[in-house]
């Protein structure tokens, strides 16, 4: 038994964010790959549709979210599963030209987008700190051990094969005392806020999405986003996930009861 009182074979068990989505994948081995084609295929148009879900999320909140965390100038960050580059775009203006941002994503389509982003920002604002682009997942960090400072990752939570699994590979890479930022976004408890919400995510969104970029693969882009927000475990799961991950100083903060901020520490004293 291990501390928890589970046996071995089970508290080994990936743990995955939601289960099966028939309509999108038959079992949860074939789950990263249709996410890894999704995104290849509307990277392009990324940025242009997620701005239709900015409640706030967009790089001013961006930016304060990675302030309020402790970003710092001189600061090497992973900014994991990065995507087009959006949060990697915020820490390289906080951590300046004395840090570094390392930018971790499996979507080739997507690792191109973010390097031409990052490429035209330290054109125009040559104090950002460089930007460079790994291929990689978060169950098996291409990064040497205690190598960053933060990890960060923006509203991508949902779609790692294994929580705890991919908590532990942050904690591996961080400094002692390092930080972790996870942004995500999830279906509200109560209803009153859950279902006008889900009537524009899931209702109005993808087809809006379809209309304006003029690419099917969009609509099914964005269905997806609710999909994995409303099947998504709960946050005291990824909180629990954070813990189990030898992560401390675990804690979440929210905004307008569906923006999350999970905030947590590697231990200052390592054992592993």
């Amino acid at each position: 038994m291990d501390p928890t009182g589970e046996s071995a074979s089970t508290a080994a068990e990936p743990m995955s964010p939601h289960p099966v989505l028939p309509a999108y994948f038959d079992d949860l081995p074939a789950r990263g790959p249709m996410v890894d084609r999704l995104f290849d295929d509307t990277a392009a148009h990324y940025d242009r549709i997620t701005g239709l879900l900015s409640f706030g999320s967009g790089g001013r909140y961006r930016r304060e979210v990675l302030e309020q965390a402790g970003v710092q100038p001189g600061q090497r960050v992973l900014d994991l599963a990065c995507g087009t580059g959006q949060v990697s775009e915020a820490a390289a203006r906080l951590v300046g030209a004395g840090g570094a941002v390392l930018g971790v994503d499996p979507s080739a389509g997507m690792l191109a987008v973010a390097v031409a982003k990052m490429r035209r920002l330290r054109e125009a604002e040559p104090r950002t700190g460089p930007f460079r682009a790994i291929a990689g997942g978060a169950e098996a960090l291409p990064l040497s051990d205690q190598s960053v400072d933060v990890v960060t990752m923006g509203y991508a939570l949902r779609h790692v094969p294994d929580l705890v699994g991919a908590f532990r590979e942050m904690r591996r890479v961080l400094r002692p005392g390092g930080r972790v930022v996870v942004m995500e976004i999830s279906a509200p408890a109560n209803p009153l806020l859950r279902w006008p919400l889900k009537a524009y995510l899931r209702g109005v969104v993808p087809p809006l999405s379809r209309w304006i970029t003029g690419d099917p693969r969009s609509r099914t882009l964005m269905a997806y986003y609710w999909d994995t927000m409303e099947h998504c475990v709960p946050p005291s799961a990824i909180q629990a996930a954070m813990a189990a991950a030898g992560l401390v100083a675990v804690e979440r903060r929210r905004l307008w009861g569906t923006f999350s901020n999970y905030l947590a520490r590697s231990p200052k004293q390592r054992n592993d």
